[in-house]
């Protein structure tokens, strides 16, 4: 999505130079939908109260329910397939564990967003968020067309996955993006065998893994293009470890 250019403005003395009117402009890339999750509506500077209680809302979107999408769902065109019970409740499980890995990212890059010092790089982690955003709504839709509950545990892993986006910002922008690329890089490979797993005729769900996979693909390519570092093969280790717990998890609970 491409947003028009807004004419210059004359600055009025309230605090808005064109250096910020710029910023609001970029911001303008993302749908509204996922501006009002995202807390980028306001020109105005937030106090750290504000940005503390609009933190606090997303966690509460995240975890309890659904943030906005601002696309719509890649199976909005498919009709569900002949499913059996068990394969309803296998892809169920799948999707389940899916969602959770959102509600990760959502985590993740408020974390990262929070610690970064540089305005550029938190728009684009904010914009990143967005698009992840949609596939937290994709993925809690599909649970529910498929009768299933999303995790138990979501809590726990919003605030898990928060903490490390922390650490991974404090340790500099650079280790940071090549964080993102690291997770983008597993995720995908966790995605290609999920759809490799579900059932040939849940072409919903599959719909859906597709366009997240090449979501996180886009997303992990501009994290290098942006300088990101490489982690440390230990590193890659651990955090291949830490998703295999979750995801084993999640898919029970």
């Amino acid at each position: 999505m491409v947003a028009a250019r807004a004419p210059d403005r004359v600055d009025t003395g309230v605090g808005r130079s064109r250096r910020g009117a710029a910023a609001d402009e970029r911001a303008s890339c993302v749908p509204r939908p996922a501006l009002l999750y995202l807390g980028m509506t306001s020109p105005l500077h937030l106090t750290p109260l504000d940005r503390a209680l609009s933190r606090l809302g997303r966690a509460m979107a995240s975890v309890a329910g659904s943030p906005p999408a601002s696309r719509p769902s890649p199976a909005s065109s498919l009709t569900d397939g002949d499913l059996s019970a068990p394969q309803r409740a296998d892809a169920a499980a799948l999707m389940r564990v899916n969602h959770v890995g959102e509600v990760c990212a959502q985590a993740l890059y408020e974390g990262q967003a929070m610690s970064t010092r540089d305005p550029a790089l938190r728009r684009h982690l904010q914009r990143a968020a967005a698009e992840e955003a949609d596939h937290l709504a994709w993925t809690r839709q599909r649970i529910d067309e498929l009768g299933g509950r999303p995790s138990l545990l979501n809590p726990l892993w919003y605030a898990g996955a928060f903490a490390l986006g922390v650490v991974a910002g404090r340790a500099g922008d650079r280790w940071s993006l090549g964080f993102v690329a690291e997770t983008e890089r597993q995720v995908e490979a966790h995605l290609e065998g999920h759809l490799q797993r579900l059932p040939a005729e849940d072409e919903r769900s599959r719909a859906v893994l597709a366009r997240m996979r090449d979501d996180e693909v886009a997303h992990g390519q501009a994290a290098v293009r942006l300088g990101a570092a490489e982690l440390p093969g230990p590193v890659k280790s651990v955090m291949r470890a830490s998703a295999g717990v979750m995801t084993t998890v999640a898919h029970y609970l």
